[in-house]
């Protein structure tokens, strides 16, 4: 049995330690998952539907709310938390990744979420993000990229293109952008995925394979600014467009969009061709679960600013193991070797150890 990204069916291995919903108990909804604040953001923004698309599939994973974890940084994006009802915390600018580690270490039995921008993440936050995904925390990170700032007024972003004028760069900028996937793959993220706020169908599935995941998950997601970067994803969203630009990743599958394949050139990189002409034994076949990022990454690299070509989907999947599994069988090993919980004579004994040294407490000699 496969998914409709054509991914196994996995045990949920990421929620195995955080509590289920009694099966004596109703089921949750969506109604459940919908806090009483009034959503704010702009008439228009990608936000809405993505907010939907995560209280809608939040009841299917059959986890309690209160085990549930919301973090988020500063930006539109970082309302997140007020509107769902869960556990949440909106935090520092750029340091949602560092305190959601600390939870993920804390606490075992939580879904811990990071919900971002990419001024927040990819900016200020550019070195929490990385090393969140390198240490491969077990914890989900959905950026927001709508290659703008939008809550401060529309400076441009990390991800913003060359010569996009704004009130920040109002010649143009001249920054080479991030591409928040490949940023992600160089990281050594075991979970990376892309997909985009009016698919909502697509955008469901790949964030329920993010929180199935156990070990760092990063799920960029385009997503409309309609105040100061209006339709810049336009172009994906029209059904005949998107037929011919989006490479759709399904595991096992040539990377196909339309009448065009992914194929792999002689000097070793991918480029695109009709598949009429292509050569089979060069036609790219996805293998989402590769311990070798390689592959992902020279198909990340696919994206071009004028998004003539767009991989959507799962670029990679992996088992690693999770920096707080790994964090936490220390503990439990320093503890079984000083032969059980610390006492407050092992405690005396670890501040008054080798590393010690005395400090004179007499008066001061200034006889000179």
């Amino acid at each position: 049995m496969t998914t409709d990204l054509g991914m196994p069916s996995l045990p949920a291995a990421g929620l195995a330690h955080v509590p289920a919903v009694p099966a004596d108990a109703p089921p949750l909804t969506r109604k459940d998952f919908t806090s009483d604040q009034e959503v704010r953001w702009c008439p228009g923004c990608g936000d809405y539907a993505i907010l939907a698309a995560v209280q809608g599939f939040l009841p299917d994973l059959g986890l309690r709310r209160e085990n549930i974890v919301f973090v988020s940084g500063i930006g539109c994006s970082s309302r997140f938390p007020y509107y769902l009802d869960t556990y949440g915390m909106h935090s520092i600018h750029g340091r949602a990744p560092s305190i959601a580690t600390g939870l993920a270490v804390a606490r075992e039995d939580l879904s811990v979420w990071v919900v971002t921008g990419d001024g927040d993440a990819l900016s200020i936050g550019g070195n929490h993000l990385i090393h969140a995904l390198r240490r491969n925390v077990n914890i989900t990170i959905l950026l927001f990229n709508n290659e703008i700032y939008g809550l401060t007024k529309g400076q441009y972003s990390p991800t913003s293109k060359v010569g996009k004028v704004t009130k920040s760069s109002p010649l143009g900028s001249v920054d080479t952008p991030f591409n928040p996937v490949s940023l992600a793959l160089g990281a050594e993220a075991t979970f990376v995925a892309r997909t985009m706020d009016s698919d909502r169908k697509h955008l469901s599935e790949v964030l329920r394979a993010a929180a199935e995941h156990r070990g760092a998950a990063l799920v960029e997601i385009y997503q409309n600014c309609p105040i100061f970067n209006d339709g810049v994803y336009d172009v994906l969203k029209d059904r005949t467009e998107a037929q011919a630009r989006i490479f759709h990743l399904r595991d096992g599958e040539p990377l196909r969009a339309g009448d065009q394949v992914v194929v792999r050139a002689d000097d070793g990189s991918l480029t695109v061709a009709r598949e009429a002409d292509a050569d089979p034994d060069r036609i790219v076949v996805h293998d989402v679960d590769n311990p070798d990022p390689g592959q992902a990454f020279a198909i990340s690299r696919l994206t071009e600013a004028s998004l003539s070509h767009v991989p959507f989907g799962i670029f990679r999947q992996v088992s690693r193991p999770a920096y707080d599994d790994l964090v936490r069988g220390q503990v439990v090993a320093a503890v079984d070797g000083a032969g059980g919980p610390a006492s407050d004579a092992d405690l005396g004994t670890l501040l008054a150890g080798r590393d010690t040294w005395s400090v004179g407490l007499g008066g001061f000699d200034d006889s000179e």
